[in-house]
């Protein structure tokens, strides 16, 4: 940097070059210059954290641990911050995730551009980093508050994606509640049943694992604000922790405790797990309904062609009218991230040596990446696939009349091995089952039509849809 491009501060280390227009301090430079590669730190943190480091100034004021005006600076240049674009932001909020374990650097980003902002609204004031905003914290629990806070931000986000999904599948589930298909299990032709009862499963697995998410997610309104170093409190102002709660339950509509061991709130981060476990079941379950679609919708000629997608794109570069099963793709693809970042956060959250996990940063940048994807890709195929979905009725009629297990439904009559046998002759001499059924003398014409009845054998009436 040519010299009219910097400034020098110095930390306890020593000097340190920073640029001259930027609002933090010698430890962001610092890390900024050790720890380039990676992700940004999600900015989400950052916002969470200037609410924390707020919430805080305001609470050390009424605990008495803080002079009014040193604390009414730091809330204004914190709601200066917080109404800043995400773009502009980001300006002083250069860091990686991949830095310390325990976000320290980041705790210090927010606590020098803090104090270097109201000190520039407040001259005089000589409001520090360390011994005003970051007053009666830790990284150590600042950190992992922050996680907690924007791993509820991202439930809030996921659920209603969740919803609007089931809603989605509700009205195909009703339209074709009584139009009857082949079933199939391992892969292979079963008895029928409804495309309704087949979607009123995708329902029933969504509204479970919805269920499980909100189940968990009180869980993460347990805070370790209060812990500072090492979980014993040490320099946190009696009744500030209590305050600082209070407060950050009123932004975020949420009522979050800091009663709660803080020994655990530093070096075991079990809620983010278990959510995050959930978040796992949930992408499995997605999976496994986007992979039905697209193969039901495979084709449309040369496949089963059950069912229609809609054309969102053309699909492909040199196959002219090709439509392709995007939506079900992007599904599938972001669930291959979620369990590669679930492997990350189970192996991170193992790693809480002694009095505190260092793997914090990794762990809630996977967290916040896995919400995000499922949210958007789930609302993508609820609104591009979902909703434009039909049903090709009479290739489901086709594979059903040409499907061979239909023949259950005669076992009871004529016993399994006589209809196995007429299964069996059916596909070896590629007749109907009928022509089998009837070649075999076990049967006739007028018991055949009559207990071949492909709605009976979808038990329609004892099933009911999901509401």
């Amino acid at each position: 940097m040519a010299e009219q491009e910097y400034r020098i501060e110095s930390d306890t280390i020593g000097e340190v070059k920073i640029p001259k227009e930027a609002l933090w301090g010698p430890q962001t430079e610092r890390s900024r210059n050790n720890f380039p590669s990676g992700e940004l730190m999600p900015l989400a943190i950052i916002r969470a954290f200037l609410h924390l480091k707020k919430a805080a100034a305001e609470s050390n004021v009424e605990v008495g641990d803080e002079p009014a005006e040193k604390g009414q600076a730091i809330e204004e240049a914190i709601d200066q911050l917080l109404a800043l674009s995400d773009e502009d932001l980001r300006k002083d909020f250069p860091l990686h995730v991949l830095q310390t374990g325990s976000g320290t650097q980041t705790n210090m980003n927010v606590n020098e551009v803090v104090a270097n902002l109201a000190n520039k609204l407040h001259p005089g004031l000589n409001i520090l980093p360390n011994d005003d905003v970051n007053r009666g914290q830790s990284s150590n629990d600042t950190y992992p508050t922050a996680m907690n806070i924007v791993a509820v931000e991202a439930v809030d986000k996921l659920e209603p994606a969740i919803d609007h999904l089931i809603d989605e599948l509700k009205v195909k589930q009703d339209k074709y509640w009584k139009t009857v298909k082949v079933g199939r299990t391992h892969l292979q032709d079963a008895t029928p049943l409804t495309f309704g009862q087949e979607v009123s499963g995708y329902i029933s697995a969504l509204k479970h694992d919805l269920a499980y998410i909100q189940e968990l997610k009180p869980s993460l309104y347990e805070l370790a604000i209060g812990g500072t170093a090492v979980g014993t409190g040490l320099n946190a102002a009696p009744g500030m922790t209590e305050a600082i709660a209070g407060k950050l339950s009123e932004v975020y509509g949420h009522e979050f405790k800091v009663d709660t061991n803080k020994f655990w709130g530093l070096a075991h981060h079990s809620a983010l797990s278990v959510m995050h476990g959930a978040f796992k079941t949930l992408a499995n379950d997605m999976f496994k309904i986007a992979q039905d679609i697209r193969f039901l919708a495979s084709g449309p000629r040369a496949g089963y062609g059950e069912l229609n997608i809609p054309a969102n794109e053309p699909g492909s570069s040199i196959m002219p009218g090709k439509v392709n099963p995007t939506q079900a793709e992007a599904v599938t693809m972001a669930v291959a991230r979620v369990l590669g970042n679930d492997v990350t956060i189970n192996f991170a959250a193992s790693q809480g040596n002694f009095e505190m996990n260092v793997f914090k940063t990794v762990m809630i940048a996977a967290f916040l990446e896995s919400a995000d994807i499922l949210a958007g890709t789930i609302t993508g195929f609820a609104d591009k696939m979902i909703h434009g979905l039909t049903v090709n009725e009479q290739r489901m009629d086709d594979l059903l009349e040409n499907s061979l297990m239909t023949v259950t439904a005669l076992s009871p009559k004529i016993g399994y091995h006589e209809a196995a046998v007429i299964a069996q002759t059916a596909q070896r001499e590629g007749t109907t089952l009928k022509e089998a059924a009837l070649k075999s003398g076990k049967v006739t014409e007028e018991q055949y039509d009559k207990w071949m009845d492909y709605m009976a054998m979808t038990n329609i009436d004892r099933t009911k849809p999901e509401k």
